[in-house]
């Protein structure tokens, strides 16, 4: 796996600068209609924010535990508390009995509740003087847990849901603070959500990229988790690949939770296996979320853009 450019360490304030009081918030509508429209999404402010985001997350987590103590601010925990419903709604909509194996039709019930959710975001998490956000930020919450219409859920509703942290950040409800505990806690705890959602309601993966994948639904796990391990002193890429290491150690780690969780390697996990060290893997990760993902057609074609996710040509 190649390596990709340098990047330098930055805050998420440095990429997320809170926005001013009297600040134009808009609903996110669509704007990649096309395939040439993907050029307009690789030179916008919210290509640059949202990579600045992913990479600052992941300079923050490199060497420490999920187990490692961090703070834990009021925003976070209420986003647990969200998640929580999320999770205990899952209980309350049984899949419902029907003949086809994929794509449980009680998932549009569970998502229907969803705009309780998208109130309780604004009334909740949103500090009162950014009230204001909320129906923009929402949005980005409720694309992030699947599409209703196809029953299915991949990397683009993924990024949606670090979209919506990443958007907390530039309203300032969560702060550089904040850092490890939106990985660690509130994106953690995200994951277990969607894992239950995907077997619940045997969900579809959204463009699937079949044995060049390296899990059919997640990737950011695997670029933060892989971060964790940098320069640990005796894990090293040629280990995740033995069960005994993945049960001994997946707590401490999001790249051992994900194998763990798909229980099976795919082709490109068993070349990352070959790579010699952790920092070129997650390199190698990040350029391949670039090109599998951020520069796909039909992943981001589902993208929402506003006024804290621009489409807008980032400033020379």
């Amino acid at each position: 796996m190649a390596e990709t450019e340098p990047h330098s360490a930055s805050s998420p304030e440095d990429e997320t600068s809170p926005v001013p009081v009297n600040h134009n918030f808009m609903v996110p509508k669509k704007e990649i209609c096309m395939v040439p429209d993907m050029g307009k999404w690789k030179r916008s402010q919210a290509y640059a924010d949202y990579m600045g985001f992913v990479l600052t997350l992941n300079e923050g987590v490199k060497g420490k535990k999920l187990t490692c103590e961090y703070k834990v601010s009021e925003t976070i925990e209420k986003l647990l508390v969200l998640l929580g419903t999320l999770d205990r709604w899952i209980d309350e909509t049984p899949p419902a009995d029907q003949p086809s194996r994929f794509g449980n039709k009680a998932f549009r019930t569970w998502y229907a509740k969803l705009d309780q959710v998208k109130m309780q975001t604004g009334v909740s998490v949103i500090p009162e003087d950014k009230a204001a956000a909320a129906p923009e930020i929402a949005v980005y919450l409720k694309e992030s847990v699947g599409n209703s219409t196809r029953i299915d859920y991949g990397t683009g509703h993924e990024a949606a849901f670090a979209i919506f942290l990443c958007c907390l950040c530039k309203i300032g409800a969560l702060t550089v603070d904040d850092q490890l505990a939106i990985i660690f806690k509130v994106f953690d705890r995200y994951l277990e959500v969607m894992r239950k959602l995907q077997k619940t309601y045997r969900m579809e993966p959204a463009g699937s990229q079949g044995v060049w994948g390296l899990d059919d639904f997640q990737f950011l796990p695997f670029i933060w988790g892989s971060a964790q391990f940098i320069d640990h002193p005796t894990l090293e890429p040629r280990h995740f690949v033995d069960e005994k290491v993945v049960n001994e150690n997946h707590k401490d780690y999001m790249f051992l939770e994900c194998i763990k969780f798909i229980n099976e390697h795919s082709n490109q996990l068993w070349n990352i296996s070959a790579v010699p060290t952790w920092s070129k893997v997650n390199q190698g990760l990040v350029r391949m979320y670039k090109a599998e993902c951020l520069e796909k057609f039909p992943v981001i074609q589902h993208f929402k853009f506003g006024s804290l996710l621009s489409i807008q040509a980032v400033k020379p």
